[in-house]
């Protein structure tokens, strides 16, 4: 079972280590490596579980990361000192990510900018709505709480997997699956109105199987994008709350 989501916010490897230097409040001048490397190869873990195409380019930044923190670890021996030729002021090897994170970071407030200015000038006048639908060509997530994303969806989701300790089996059998999207779509509807509208994250995956959890993650996607729920923090490394916005479903075939 395939199901592709494009998500706005996941635009790319240095777009999760900003993300992450943020959340841990690291100074980007300053990057403690092995804590911003644990952090982002839990991330990457994340991604593998749920076989998100983009993870290729992910996985190079974390070979980066992992060289950076490995020459940072190595000793310098005597003779190195002794030896004339041996620079003490050697560069940072963290000096080349920097540099790329903090023009990233430019680039992407310019974007930002760029994105307000837009929507003011769209502001200044109104025209009927136009379908566009045949011109999408893949399907776009919008997350309603600004202060969540994809990132902190997948940080909860590797929580939970690694609550569960999943292990892979012995042998492997397949086997068609025995629900779809659609159907835990409403599993988790169901489960929301039962909670009074409400409830944790982690409590909407009462599953064992990789496959269920998947699923399970993937049918929460589909539901913010039809703005059927949203997620919430209600402070910072707080659990991830769902909370159910809209109880009407719409049947489609989109989502098998």
């Amino acid at each position: 079972m395939t199901y592709e989501v494009k998500v706005d916010a996941f635009s790319g490897p240095l777009d999760l280590l900003l993300h992450l230097i943020h959340r841990l409040e690291i100074d980007i001048y300053d990057i403690p490596m092995a804590q911003i490397t644990s952090q982002y190869i839990e991330h990457i873990h994340a991604m593998k579980e749920l076989e998100l195409n983009e993870a290729s380019e992910y996985l190079v930044m974390a070979a980066t990361l992992l060289a950076i923190k490995s020459r940072m670890l190595l000793p310098i021996h005597e003779g190195e000192l002794e030896d004339e030729t041996f620079e003490l002021d050697a560069p940072d090897p963290r000096e080349e990510l920097v540099a790329r994170l903090i023009e990233y970071k430019k680039f992407k407030e310019a974007a930002q900018s760029l994105q307000q200015l837009e929507e003011e000038r769209a502001r200044s006048f109104t025209r009927p709505p136009t379908d566009l639908s045949h011109l999408a060509s893949v399907e776009q997530l919008q997350l309603f709480d600004p202060n969540i994303n994809v990132y902190d969806m997948l940080g909860a989701f590797q929580k939970m997997l690694r609550r569960k300790q999943l292990r892979a089996p012995v042998q492997t059998t397949v086997k068609r699956a025995e629900f779809s999207i659609k159907a835990q779509m409403r599993s988790v509807v169901t489960a929301l109105q039962r909670s009074e509208g409400k409830a944790m994250f982690s409590t909407l995956f009462p599953y064992e199987e990789k496959s269920e959890l998947v699923v399970t993650f993937l049918s929460l996607l589909e539901l913010m994008k039809r703005q059927m729920i949203t997620v919430e923090q209600p402070h910072n490394f707080d659990d991830l709350q769902v909370v159910l916005i809209k109880e009407e479903f719409e049947d489609d075939d989109d989502t098998e």
